[in-house]
Formats: structure tokens, sequence, C-alpha cells
């Protein structure tokens, strides 16, 4: 970066920075992290030569716990080292059996994933939305934007069911409802996939919306049909047409190369999660509102009571048990410290 003619190409000298930032955003942690170590062996040492033993000790105590999250956080950091994981991510949900319920559903999984987006920092844009009939969204795809949005997100692929008393029931009965979240990488531009024209079939419409200029009005909206394999992309967050093809491409890109990758790989499941029908007995995850609160993944068994939080966003705890479940050499969570 430091070459004189390091700006003489305008693409490369950018690519070269954004691994530079890539790299830097990997390794400073880890340094900041060693400083604290090294900082917290100078206060045990501290602590043995001083008489105030209590007062060291009670620091002591409480600056390990801190540093036991840290590097909680570092290890669950080093698991994302697939090709893709650093990668944006786009994220399907699709409202299953139950109708206007699982469209509600589908719904409030939408603003879980919009809160935790917020938690974690990455950019949130919704890409396309179909409303229910009657209440909620029957499918909407958005994208996540940030270092290893793909990396975490990829845990969330599957059926996702909830029990709750409905509020669409006038008799006040407990419902079972379930959507499935689809998680795929936005694939970078440089990744070569040729599509043939007469492969694809393109239709353009007006966008559904809250109305406004341009939104109605011209048929910016544009769905692309992929003929062989069937796969159906749509995007209509743009009000230019041009733009809104340009995002359903990528999409479409980022599916063919996950079915590429699906086909060439015979234990798919075992990394992101067979999703099979949107219906009983193929959810990974219970959301259980009615007759007694609990969220539990039934992949990794780790569960909480507190589903408001996690409806809310606070997802963090599922994502890190599945992403060590796939990691032989996780650190046991269960370390006391010792007084």
């Amino acid at each position: 970066m430091a070459a004189p003619d390091f700006w003489n190409s305008q693409s490369s000298a950018q690519e070269t920075i954004a691994q530079s930032t890539a790299l830097k955003a990997v390794v400073a942690p880890q340094v900041a992290f060693k400083k604290r170590l090294d900082d917290l062996l100078a206060l045990l040492e501290l602590a043995e030569e001083s008489d105030e033993d209590d007062e060291l000790a009670s620091e002591l105590k409480k600056e390990t716990q801190d540093m036991l999250s840290a590097v909680d956080a570092l290890e669950i950091e080093s698991f994302l080292s697939g090709r893709l994981d650093s990668c944006n991510a786009i994220i399907t949900v699709h409202a299953g059996a139950g109708g206007t319920e699982s469209c509600d559903w589908a719904d409030m999984l939408l603003r879980m994933y919009t809160r935790w987006a917020e938690r974690r920092g990455f950019e949130f844009e919704l890409e396309d939305a179909m409303p229910g009939e009657e209440a909620g969204i029957s499918r909407a795809t958005f994208r996540l934007i940030g270092r290893n949005a793909y990396g975490y997100s990829k845990s969330e692929r599957g059926v996702h069911r909830l029990v709750r008393i409905s509020p669409f029931d006038s008799n006040k009965r407990r419902h079972t409802s379930f959507a499935s979240v689809d998680v795929i990488a936005e694939i970078e531009d440089d990744l070569n996939i040729d599509i043939p024209d007469g492969d694809l079939k393109i239709d353009t419409y007006r966008a559904s919306g809250k109305g406004g200029q341009h939104v109605n009005k011209t048929e910016s909206a544009v769905r692309i049909t992929h003929i062989p394999s069937g796969i159906v992309v749509t995007c209509q967050n743009e009000r230019s047409q041009f733009k809104n093809k340009a995002s359903a491409m990528k999409i479409l890109k980022s599916r063919l190369y996950e079915k590429t990758l699906d086909d060439k790989r015979a234990e798919m499941d075992k990394f992101y999660g067979q999703k099979g029908e949107i219906s009983w007995g193929n959810q990974i995850r219970s959301y259980v509102l009615q007759p007694y609160q609990m969220v539990k993944d039934l992949r990794t068994g780790a569960e909480t009571g507190n589903v408001q939080a996690v409806l809310d966003g606070d997802i963090d705890m599922f994502v890190n048990a599945w992403l060590r479940a796939g990691c032989p050499t996780a650190r046991n969570k269960n370390i006391k410290i010792d007084d």
C-alpha cells in the first residue's frame, strides 16, 4: 500500500485495502486480548505481593470473568473459517403450515432477525416482501451486510415452530405454526457463473408497498426465473427497474452457487441442517409461549425461558451453540472461576 504506483489502479487498490481491513479485523482483537492477559498477569503478581487480598482478589475475579467472555467471542469467530463465512447473507423467510397464524409467525421471525442484525452491527436491507392475505407476510427476502454475516446466520437455516394462544382465534385456543428460514451467502461479483440469456425469463410488474412516487406507478419490480433449475427471484425495494434487476441477478447467482454446492457435497446437511417440509416433524427450533415459556434448539439442546428476549433478537446463544456443535475442539463453557 506504500508503493508509489499503488493508486494507479483504483479497483486493485480498493481490493487490497479491503483485504487489509479484513485481516486487521481478525488480528486486532487478538492483539488487544494479549495485552489484557499481560495486564492480568501483572495484577496477579501484585496481588501475591500485597496484603490487600480481598480487594485485589475481587478485581482479579471480575477481570477473569470478563476475559472469559472475550475469549468466548474470539473462539466463536475462529470457527468462521469457511470460504463463504465472511460474505454477506441473503435470508428468505417463508410462512408454512398454519394459514394466517404462520404468516404472522413469519412476520415475527422477520422482526427477530431485524433486531438481531442491529445487535450484531449488520446492515439490514429488505429485498422483497409478500404480505399475507389477512396478516403478517407470506414471504420476505432480505440481506444482512457485514463481516461474517453469513457465517453467523447460516445456523438459522431450517423450520421454526411456534406454539401460542392464537390472537386470531376468538375461542382462544392454542395453535402451532411453522415458518422456514433459508440462508445463502451473497457471492462476490468476480465468481464466474455464466447464465445464458436463454435460461432466464424476466418479468416486470408494479411493486407492492405503501405507495408513493414511482413505487406503485411504474413497473419497477423484477421477477427472474431460471428455467433449468426453476429458481425464482424477485426484487422490488429500489425505484429503478435496472437496480432491481441487478440485485435480483446477484441473488440468483448466489442461489445457483449454493445449489452447486448442494449437488457436489453429499454431506451438506452436516453443515447446514436439513430443512425439509415446512410442517410438523421438521423443525430445528421450537418457540413455546403456552402453556409454558421456552425456546429450545432441537439440534444442540440449547434452551432458555426468556422467550421475549429471543423474539427481540437475542439469539446468539443458539447461533454460538450450533457453531460449537460443529467443532469437536471447542472449549468447554462450563468453566468455574475459583475464589
